[in-house]
């Protein structure tokens, strides 16, 4: 086998590969010889057709199929003899392929990037440092108590947060436009779920008033005809309705399980979910953080073939978000949509796999039965997940995955430049909301 290597542009390169006449025409033998014990054609019996019969017959098959062993198989001794790593799978073209004659083939693929991270110790990290108060508690029960209340219709004025339901209509240089106008419409008010201003003139007012809403339709609304519109809708409120919120006992404890210990078991069971998520929201957020600086010290060049299999697997997991994975009725959606994401996570699994790969980091069981224990306290039953995800190879290897790109991460940490800064629950919550 004669091999030459070309360097096309960037990460892309072409092999140009010879194989001896020899190896190909006695492979073609081989497998017409066993087609003539087999083939059954008129005049023969079975098992005596002449080869040359068979090679009449069946010959340009069988070398165009032998042709494809061929290339894969020495495409593959070629990479090795030639210390390339290919990234995806390569694009053959045939070139030469005639009874007698070398067989020559090109091979056109891209190859994995050279990558050596540095400047590990300029990454900068702003480590979070956040205590749960008793404020934040009450807070998160109150919070609780908004989801389990019941609106109570009242005959005063209406105020943010409460529930209104009213009739308006909306006009443009005093005429009506379509879409502008509802019966009965529900609308909870500080939502922001209207455009800006329309829910100002209701705050204040009781049932049975009218209102007048001068508003502007923004530049980027859906309807390209009510686009920077000036428009006036009058409303009429119909009802009021506040939050009734339930009191905070041993039956509200109940609602969420605790069966024992009332109020002050809820709380201590509250203050447990608040700090775990606080304490996974703080890791993800030191975590971006260090990937951030990796990624922003360490340009690299991505394979196309990479960076395209990974826009494939964003696109089947946002089908599988939008319920539409077996429907067939959905167009595909465009590359474009997700390709900086893609190139994100090309470069971050490069990156890190070169760190993991320096520091020589072996994957950690602790670590691994950690995540799955963090994971399964969300549950109401820990132990019967963790059986499952140990039970399920597939899981425990992203699990393994998961744990070993924390620990390059944690590497990466322990050089990095860490600050660490006071923050209030709510401020660490909100941005990760």
């Amino acid at each position: 086998m004669q091999v030459s290597v070309e360097t096309t542009q960037g990460l892309e390169r072409r092999l140009t590969i010879t194989v001896p006449a020899e190896k190909v025409d006695t492979a073609v033998k081989s497998r017409l010889q066993q087609l003539a014990k087999t083939q059954r054609i008129n005049g023969f019996r079975p098992g005596k057709v002449p080869v040359n019969v068979i090679k009449k017959r069946f010959g340009q098959a069988v070398r165009q199929e032998v042709a494809g062993e061929v290339m894969q198989r020495n495409f593959y001794d070629a990479v090795v003899q030639e210390k390339l790593n290919p990234a995806g799978m390569p694009a053959f073209e045939l070139k030469k392929d005639t009874d007698g004659e070398d067989l020559q083939f090109v091979a056109s693929f891209e190859i994995y990037p050279e990558v050596e991270v540095k400047d590990l110790d300029k990454i900068k990290v702003e480590k979070p440092v956040v205590e749960i108060s008793d404020k934040d508690l009450d807070n998160m029960m109150d919070t609780l108590r908004k989801q389990h209340a019941n609106w109570k219709e009242g005959k005063r004025k209406a105020k943010k947060d409460d529930r209104v339901t009213v009739d308006f209509v909306g006009t443009i240089d005093g005429e009506e436009f379509e879409g502008g106008k509802a019966e009965d419409f529900q609308l909870e008010l500080g939502k922001g779920s209207m455009i800006p201003g329309f829910e100002d003139p209701i705050v204040g007012h009781k049932p049975g008033e009218e209102v007048v809403a001068d508003v502007t339709f923004p530049e980027d609304y859906h309807a390209d005809k009510l686009k920077g519109k000036a428009a006036q809708f009058t409303i009429t409120i119909k009802k009021v309705e506040g939050l009734d919120l339930p009191k905070v006992d041993d039956e509200f404890a109940k609602l969420f399980g605790v069966e024992e210990g009332g109020v002050e078991a809820l709380r201590d069971e509250v203050r447990k979910n608040m700090q775990r998520e606080l304490e996974q929201t703080l890791k993800n957020q030191v975590k971006e953080q260090v990937i951030n600086g990796l990624v922003e010290s360490n340009q690299i060049d991505l394979p196309k073939a990479l960076v395209d299999q990974e826009v494939n697997q964003l696109r089947q997991q946002a089908l599988q978000r939008f319920g539409n994975q077996q429907q067939g009725n959905m167009p595909e959606l465009p590359a474009e949509l997700f390709e900086e994401n893609a190139r994100r996570r090309v470069s971050v699994g490069l990156l890190l796999g070169e760190v993991i790969k320096q520091k020589e980091l072996k994957v950690d069981e602790a670590k691994v039965q950690s995540l799955i224990e963090t994971t399964a306290s969300a549950y109401e039953d820990p132990q019967e997940v963790i059986n499952y995800y140990k039970s399920n190879q597939e899981l425990m290897q992203q699990m393994q995955n998961l744990a070993l790109e924390e620990q390059a991460v944690e590497s990466l940490l322990a050089g990095a430049k860490v600050k660490e800064v006071k923050k209030k629950f709510d401020d660490i919550m909100n941005k990760q909301a």
